[in-house]
């Protein structure tokens, strides 16, 4: 069966990323973010060997982030990000085709050890099942 396994941020901890730290969200040195390419990329490799990766990304912050909704008039109103009322967004993401929900499970924990600053919000993963068919919803 196919999963999307996603992890969350924040546009504060995007900045600490980029060197701006916040309450919580420490910045991150070039150590730590070239452990967690490395542990992500070693984890994509591993997927891929085992037949079970279909695709990962990583996504822009959410300020280049861009909400489209249908305002009472009928017409589209557009927002720019990040949102005030939304703290976490979809960071990135896997697609993932295994055997069972406990393989991905176990996957999905393994994430959660992805190295970072020791003082940075441990985020869960959430684990979403990708229907095979419109009967399987």
């Amino acid at each position: 069966m196919k999963y999307l396994v996603m992890v969350q941020g924040t546009q504060a901890e995007y900045d600490g990323m980029q060197g701006k730290p916040s309450p919580g969200c420490p910045a991150w040195s070039e150590a730590e973010m070239q452990a967690m390419f490395a542990y992500m990329g070693a984890l994509n490799d591993d997927l891929s060997e085992s037949g079970e990766f279909i695709d990962a990304q990583g996504l822009a912050e959410p300020a280049k982030t861009r909400l489209v909704a249908l305002g009472e008039d009928g017409k589209a109103v557009i927002t720019d990000g990040p949102y005030s009322e939304t703290k976490e967004l979809m960071a990135g993401y896997w697609v993932l085709d295994c055997a069972s929900l406990e393989r991905v499970t176990e996957i999905a924990e393994h994430v959660t050890r992805c190295p970072q600053p020791a003082e940075a919000v441990k985020r869960a993963v959430v684990i979403r099942p990708i229907p095979d068919g419109a009967g399987d919803i």
